[in-house]
């Protein structure tokens, strides 16, 4: 677990700084132009983006070493980040500012590219679990990812409106491009054990000699190593990693990618575990739902809220997320994940309806700290399943495949609420005549458009969480799971 807990430390430093850019930018674009339109647009972009290149990410995890694709990933976010500042000192603000100019996109779209390129370690992260961690304690493995993405939140929620209150974004560009520097230096120290893709003929003997390697390299003491555990061979000497071994996942499914994005090979490898593409199509309705939080969470915060304080109090519910990442990583997720999944879900939903039903920025705040508290469980009953049912060799593509569906649906939200909210439902909700009508349910305040939103959108994830434990997909999946090879 050593080399994996390296891994983890520096994808934290590198996510932070992705995040700590981002919230920053998202902070003063809204507080320069005061447009709900401009921060659903930088949301939704940043979805999108994701989106397009999650296949490709997939593939290019697939096909090369981990190692090189995290260091691939941290120099094209720093030659991003520094272009970015480079445009934000040669070009003046105003301009900058123009939401129909072309100075602005291109600076969203710099900065953008350097945020969205960070998401394929992230992909590469999910595989190298598979690769270094035990399958009894992926879903604790999963849990400290978790963990680390709450301290990511804190810090950047915290940092970011700290940092555009009281430095501006010149200097948070260059914090940015800093951090960016040392994850890449410090990800160089770092040596994961792994062969070349596609290097071998995918026999069985093949496979075992893989793991076996990896384990040794590791320090598996069955291998003559120190003792950092890597699950390579069991005791009859049969391969039981996630290594691509045929005993790990239902099927063989498709062979090392060839093209550079291996979307058909990446959809035959969903369809090889029954019932998985029904879980993305679920997680994309979850997203689906989660873009109307992306776009207007913020904007909710900072009419409560100023800037500086509205990324302290966002920081704080924020731990919900590190305390869900630590019970994960303590208890599992029980033995049946999916089930776990669901229901954390449908208590989403029923917060995520209530946490603006009065204008009181602690029922916001705590609301936010028990949703937070939620999400790790959802992400890592997710990941668990999809390292169990899914061959190692294409784990890279079928993260990217779900991440392309599940992304692709928060910035459709997004880009539709955005506009609906800013040019009809809150001059509606703060008419006489709508607030005739709402503050009964609502109360009365500044943003109660926006809390209206929120309330048919909360109820809406929970019908669906609700629906979903009636399909025949839920049965199937939980049933693979269940009976899918264990390491000895």
């Amino acid at each position: 677990m050593r080399t994996f807990g390296h891994v983890l430390v520096n994808t934290a430093i590198a996510n932070i700084t992705t995040s700590y850019l981002w919230f920053a930018l998202t902070f003063w674009v809204y507080l320069q132009t005061r447009s709900v339109l401009a921060t659903g647009i930088i949301g939704g972009s940043y979805m999108l983006f994701v989106s397009v290149s999650s296949v490709l990410f997939g593939t290019l995890v697939d096909r090369h070493r981990k190692h090189a694709v995290m260091l691939a990933s941290s120099a094209l976010t720093l030659l991003a980040f520094a272009a970015g500042g480079v445009l934000y000192l040669l070009v003046p603000q105003n301009d900058l500012l123009t939401i129909g100019g072309p100075w602005f996109w291109l600076f969203i779209v710099i900065v953008l590219f350097g945020a969205v390129v960070e998401h394929m370690r992230n992909i590469a992260l999910s595989t190298v679990v598979t690769l270094l961690v035990a399958p009894e304690r992926r879903a604790n493995a999963n849990g400290l990812v978790g963990t680390v993405q709450g301290i990511a939140f804190i810090v950047t929620s915290v940092f970011s409106g700290l940092s555009i209150g009281f430095l501006g974004m010149g200097w948070t560009i260059a914090i940015a491009v800093a951090l960016t520097a040392l994850a890449a230096a410090h990800l160089l120290t770092i040596r994961i054990p792994e062969t070349e893709p596609g290097n071998h003929e995918h026999t069985d003997a093949a496979d075992i000699d893989l793991a076996s390697r990896a384990a040794a390299a590791a320090g598996d003491p069955d291998q003559g190593g120190d003792g950092e555990a890597l699950p390579g061979k069991a005791a009859s000497g049969q391969a039981v990693s996630g290594q691509g071994v045929p005993g790990e996942g239902a099927e063989e499914g498709p062979s090392p990618p060839t093209s550079l994005i291996d979307l058909s090979g990446a959809y035959r490898a969903v369809l090889a575990a029954p019932g998985l593409f029904a879980l993305i199509i679920f997680s994309t309705l979850n997203n689906l739902i989660g873009g109307v939080y992306m776009a207007l969470m913020d904007p909710y915060g900072l009419e409560l809220f100023p800037v500086q304080t509205w990324g302290l109090v966002f920081g704080l519910a924020s731990t919900g997320f590190i305390v869900g990442g630590l019970v994960v990583a303590k208890t599992g997720l029980g033995p049946r994940p999916m089930r776990t999944l669901l229901l954390a879900v449908a208590v989403m939903g029923v917060l995520g309806s209530l946490f603006t039903i009065r204008e009181w920025w602690w029922l916001y705040a705590l609301g936010i700290w028990l949703y937070m508290l939620l999400i790790p469980a959802v992400e890592a009953a997710e990941q668990t399943v999809i390292q169990r049912v899914v061959p190692y060799r294409t784990q890279g593509r079928v993260f990217g495949f779900a991440m392309m569906f599940e992304t692709a649906a928060a910035p459709i939200t997004a880009f539709a609420i955005a506009p609906l909210a800013e040019f009809w439902i809150i001059p509606w909700v703060d008419s006489p005549a709508g607030e005739a009508q709402t503050a009964w349910l609502l109360g009365t305040g500044d943003a109660r458009g926006i809390a209206l939103i929120f309330l048919f959108a909360g109820l809406a994830l929970t019908l669906i969480a609700l629906l979903a434990f009636r399909t025949r997909a839920y049965a199937t999946l939980t049933e693979q799971y269940a009976a899918a090879p264990r390491a000895a």
